[in-house]
């Protein structure tokens, strides 16, 4: 009989995971709220004193990011130095390109627009 080991990660509120992960909404939730078509694949990582923010953005629109990073930290409760972290404090750092143009050729417009609908045979 063979052995299998099953792992699995849980964090907790405040955790660096969550809060990278709302960081990441935040900034995806600001960027389609003025650009629908907008293409992203952002990724956050934060450790203390410093928020970093990658990855690639294609929009029309302009978004803070660093304030939008300072928002989600300080509304977490991560607004004072004597926590270890400080939303009001902390640094931010930002590598953001605009999205390869093979990948934007692949997903610009989808299949059934370029092709019409699928089921158009049917009739």
């Amino acid at each position: 009989m063979a052995k299998h080991f099953f792992t699995s990660e849980s964090v907790t509120e405040g955790h660096p995971d969550k809060i990278c992960d709302q960081i990441a909404d935040a900034i995806l939730d600001d960027i389609l709220s003025k650009d629908p078509n907008a293409h992203v694949a952002c990724e956050v990582t934060a450790c203390t004193g410093v928020v970093h923010v990658m990855g690639e953005i294609s929009t029309d629109c302009y978004v803070d990011i660093p304030k939008i990073v300072r928002s989600v930290v300080n509304d977490i409760g991560y607004n004072n130095p004597a926590y270890g972290f400080d939303g009001n404090t902390c640094g931010v750092l930002t590598s953001i390109d605009a999205q390869s143009p093979d990948i934007a050729m692949g997903v610009n417009q989808s299949f059934e627009v370029k092709n019409g609908a699928s089921d158009a045979d049917d009739l």
